[in-house]
């Protein structure tokens, strides 16, 4: 096994544990709260009454987060396909499964010209590879489609759905306890209560995405380099990274902000790189407020919460890798 891979694997693991540590902060946080409240009433029960808050909070949080969950191929519109309906689409789909030992998908197109490829799905027998026709459209070679391909799948392989799923859980669960907390338009004299639980949960909700955020290029990072080595040629995803990069980057932002509930899931990130300016006033000429801020943040959000690295730098490993390969 390489050093860069080996640090990558080392990178994933440290991931693994800090989000461990979130969840168990956030249970300790949310009962601390509890059993502060409830030690003035009944000091002998107040540790049973805040284990028991504690876990119904949590638990109706989580159903109310995962149960309003809308499928991915609904997010991103896209809609299964037969063998008989896309042959060739399919022949290069079978041939990559067979490279990466995997199942061979379900393929699901969405008519969107935003460039998307993702595979949907926890088990390896249920998943669906969604592509766009923008994607399709945008490459230009068949090296280039096999190699956006293995990326996808090299994800099934490492079953990198379900880990992922996993390991956002507190973030989720903070999320939701914080965006329901903020959502009370009179709390009352429940802000006793709903303001210790907000500041625990909005400081545990951003180290835990900042985590989940870092975990998740590892294994963008570690996916590429597996469709590289399945398919023999790095120089092609790089390609096609590149090729799907220049028509994001083309991709107007109301067209992004459509798709961008799967972002995170596709092989580049379907977002605008810079907030959208909307000048104010009468004539158009008024700039919004604190908008070198509203920059400066943007910025800060996509460096800590992005869930994948910066093209550049996945373009910068594929090319190591080729020269590693032509070394040989």
């Amino acid at each position: 096994m390489s050093p860069r891979l080996t640090a990558l694997h080392a990178r994933m693991v440290a991931a693994v544990l800090a989000l461990a540590f979130v969840t168990v902060a956030l249970l300790v946080g949310v009962w601390l709260v509890f059993f502060a409240l409830f030690i003035a009433v009944d000091p002998g029960g107040a540790a049973g009454f805040a284990t028991l808050f504690t876990a119904f909070t949590l638990v109706v949080i989580g159903y109310l987060e995962y149960s309003h969950l809308e499928t991915i191929e609904r997010f991103a519109d896209a809609t299964p396909v037969a063998p008989s309906d896309e042959p060739e689409l399919y022949r290069t789909v079978t041939k990559v499964a067979a490279l990466l030992s995997v199942p061979v998908p379900m393929v699901a197109l969405a008519d969107r010209d935003a460039p998307e490829a993702m595979a949907v799905g926890f088990r390896s027998e249920t998943v669906h590879l969604v592509l766009s026709r923008g994607t399709l459209e945008a490459l230009e070679t068949a090296d280039e489609l096999e190699a956006v391909i293995a990326h996808e799948l090299a994800h099934v392989r490492n079953r990198d759905a379900m880990v992922m799923t996993a390991v956002s859980t507190p973030v989720v669960l903070a999320g939701g306890l914080r965006s329901r907390i903020e959502s009370m338009e009179e709390p009352g004299v429940l802000i006793l209560i709903v303001g210790p639980l907000w500041f625990v949960s909005s400081a545990l909700w951003v180290v835990g995405r900042t985590i989940t955020a870092r975990l998740s290029r590892a294994r963008e990072r570690v996916a590429d380099r597996a469709a590289a080595e399945a398919t023999g040629s790095p120089a092609a995803l790089a390609s096609a990274l590149r090729r799907l990069d220049g028509e994001i980057a083309d991709t107007p932002n109301r067209d992004l902000r459509a798709v961008s509930g799967v972002s995170s899931l596709s092989i580049l990130p379907l977002e605008p790189r810079e907030l959208e300016k909307v000048m104010l006033g009468p004539r158009g000429d008024v700039e919004p407020s604190f908008w070198w801020l509203r920059k400066r943040l943007h910025r800060l959000e996509r460096r800590l919460f992005g869930s994948h690295p910066p093209t550049e730098e996945r373009l910068a490993a594929l090319s190591s890798l080729e020269r590693e390969r032509s070394g040989r």
